[in-house]
């Protein structure tokens, strides 16, 4: 199995104010009147009530649940997923610097790949780690994280970690369930699996057995920013065996999801039809944005995500491009990784349908196809 830092073995660090609702659940009756957690339960907040309404304000004034046992029931009913394999956290971003600080020390190597989501890297560098970064492979209608390199530089560089974004940012791409157990297989046992699975709720197999399952030696995160749109509340989860997720909650900041984000997302975890659909729209609207651009003769790239990756014959194309959209107030990606300076991602939102709206992606597109 995989090794952890020294100091977070036997009795470790343990979390000095684990919260009221915690309290409640280990002596199993309510406690009416807080009377010792120094909030500001006496603040009146008659302007944030007037801005933003009753039922908001009323959220705001104790500190959250530090176990998130509402969103946690909620999820584990809806995915099949064991109640103890869950940890819910401030976002996935939230979530990979969590992991980091669970199994990594300074000094330690994490291996990625180059040009994937970046926060990983920069959480990395962070935590005083060394990156090892394999390139992607690429082909004809293909960018994609190339496993057997990854697990290649686990063993030649002694890895204690290695990320992968499946399905991928930016590219889009999706290794098979079958892909992902061959990769842990290959890793080193002391190696850690770091799976971000930040956009699995696109994927067509999205609610799968094998998606409620924790692996071992494998932590994989998931989020609520994408499918559910709670991405301004910071909300997520991780998914481990128990005594993974107890070192993580050794290391955790224990109230950094809050009140009013877990209410919020319980309230979206109550109407699941609400986010199917929404997920069935943003897939729609993914293929239509692919095939407008390729219908004009662009390489777009396939995606299991809530975006299309479009590859251009060069940075220097890419760069003027994302630049002159910019300029013209229109925001979309351009990987900051050299090795992906080609390609530009573009979210599938309905604004990015409206006629005209990448006219000038659409006219380099035509004058470089």
């Amino acid at each position: 199995m995989p090794s952890y830092p020294h100091h977070l073995t036997g009795e470790g660090p343990v979390n000095p104010f684990p919260g009221i609702k915690v309290l409640e659940r280990r002596i199993g009756r309510e406690i009416p009147h807080r009377l010792g957690s120094n909030e500001g339960l006496d603040m009146p907040h008659r302007a944030l009530r007037e801005h933003f309404g009753d039922a908001i304000a009323e959220h705001v004034y104790c500190y959250g649940d530090a176990e998130a046992l509402g969103v946690r029931q909620r999820l584990s009913a809806q995915q099949g997923i064991r109640l103890d394999h869950l940890l819910v956290d401030a976002g996935a971003d939230s979530l990979i610097a969590l992991a980091l600080r669970t199994t990594c020390t300074p000094g330690d190597t994490v291996v990625s790949t180059a040009g994937t989501y970046p926060t990983f890297g920069y959480f990395a560098k962070g935590q005083g780690c060394r990156l090892v970064e394999p390139g992607y492979i690429e082909a004809p209608g293909l960018l994609a994280p190339d496993l057997e390199a990854l697990a290649a530089a686990a063993h030649q560089e002694n890895a204690q970690l290695v990320y992968l974004a499946n399905p991928d940012n930016p590219s889009g791409h999706l290794h098979s369930d079958s892909a992902i157990l061959k990769l842990r297989d290959a890793l080193p046992d002391t190696c850690w699996l770091l799976l971000d699975e930040a956009y699995g709720d696109f994927r067509d197999d999205a609610n799968s057995e094998f998606a409620a399952k924790a692996l071992p030696g494998v932590i994989r995160l998931r989020t609520l920013s994408k499918a559910h749109g709670l991405a301004g509340l910071r909300i997520g989860y991780a998914i481990a065996d128990p005594d993974v997720l107890a070192l993580m909650m050794k290391v955790r900041i224990h109230y950094a999801v809050s009140t009013f984000t877990q209410a919020a997302a319980e309230v979206v975890l109550d109407h699941p039809d609400e986010v199917h659909q929404h997920i069935a729209e943003v897939k729609a609207r993914r293929e239509q944005l692919a095939a407008h651009f390729r219908a004009l003769g662009a390489d777009v790239l396939p995606s299991a995500t809530n975006f299309i990756g479009i590859r251009l014959p060069s940075a220097a194309l890419a760069e003027r491009v994302n630049r002159e959209l910019l300029e013209a107030g229109r925001l979309i990606a351009r990987p900051a990784h050299p090795a992906l300076g080609h390609v530009l991602r573009i979210t599938a939102v309905a604004d990015a349908l409206e006629p005209g709206q990448l006219a000038i992606l659409e006219q380099a597109i035509k004058e470089n196809a």
